[in-house]
């Protein structure tokens, strides 16, 4: 590890029996953590044989790098991530959900992976054009995420109008609304238009594409483009939102991609006989 490596926040479950999988590490999107991932997936993972992970990059959640927040790119983010890699000793499956999905194709630009999961993630051209249909669209949405990108107040209709298309508890969202925060503006012109993904130089290897009809962020015609680029067939999610890992159904998500690692995995799981 270098010397100049920060110290990052890395939330892990581990299954209690059975023999070692390859392991899972989950990234999040902007301006959340590795919290999101500890909600339901990781122990819903870890349950079903999958060492599970989920990083917080710098300047998020539990690691280091808040004061220094708009410094911090996605190359940046990238180093985090394999950081965390080196640490766990062996090539994880990655499952990134928006931003994080970029950042995982970025790892890819990189090195191989046994697979790697897109979830309603920034696709390979970048922010533009799901920006552009969200200020046509969604302008009170835009106007919100920018608030919260320059630190000031957003309140639980606009949190819940940005993640949910489901039904969440008052409860739930305040939560959600209290770990939320500032993302770095340099990592969104990043994904925007500065460090885009060449996707010919991604490494070979199993990729599956999922998004959510509801998605006001990344909609679903960006998800279909992203899969189009990898020719893979996306999975659409009916009436979801863009946090599909905190939604209602979202142990649908996982059962649909605990299947999908199941099949392209060469040590997966077995399903459980009921």
């Amino acid at each position: 590890m270098s010397d100049n490596a920060l110290s990052l926040e890395v939330i892990s479950r581990y299954p209690s029996k059975g023999k070692r999988r390859t392991p899972l590490l989950f990234v999040h999107g902007a301006f959340t953590a590795a919290w999101c991932w500890s909600e339901h997936f990781l122990d819903w993972f870890a349950e079903r044989g999958w060492p599970a992970h989920a990083v917080s990059v710098r300047g998020h959640g539990g690691s280091e790098g808040h004061e220094l927040l708009g410094q911090w790119g996605i190359d940046h983010y990238v180093t985090d991530v394999m950081q965390v890699i080196e640490e766990l000793g062996e090539a994880p499956v990655l499952i990134g959900h928006s931003m994080g999905g970029f950042v995982v194709q970025k790892c890819l630009e990189q090195q191989a992976f046994p697979a790697a999961v897109l979830m309603c993630s920034v696709p390979p051209k970048g922010l533009l054009a799901s920006s552009l249909s969200m200020m046509w669209s969604h302008p009170d949405l835009m106007g919100s995420l920018s608030q919260l990108m320059t630190g000031g107040p957003v309140d639980i209709d606009s949190l819940k109008n940005a993640l949910f298309a489901q039904p969440a508890s008052m409860t739930d969202l305040q939560r959600y609304l209290m770990l939320s925060q500032v993302e770095s503006q340099r990592a969104i012109w990043d994904m925007t238009m500065f460090n885009l993904i060449k996707p010919e130089k991604l490494n070979p290897g199993p990729k599956l594409v999922m998004g959510a009809e509801l998605d006001h962020i990344i909609p679903a015609n960006q998800v279909r483009s992203t899969a189009e680029v990898y020719g893979v067939e996306p999975v659409i999610f009916p009436g979801m939102g863009h946090g599909m890992m905190l939604e209602r159904d979202w142990e649908h998500v996982a059962s649909v991609l605990n299947d999908w690692l199941m099949a392209v995995v060469p040590d997966a799981p077995k399903a459980k006989k009921s």
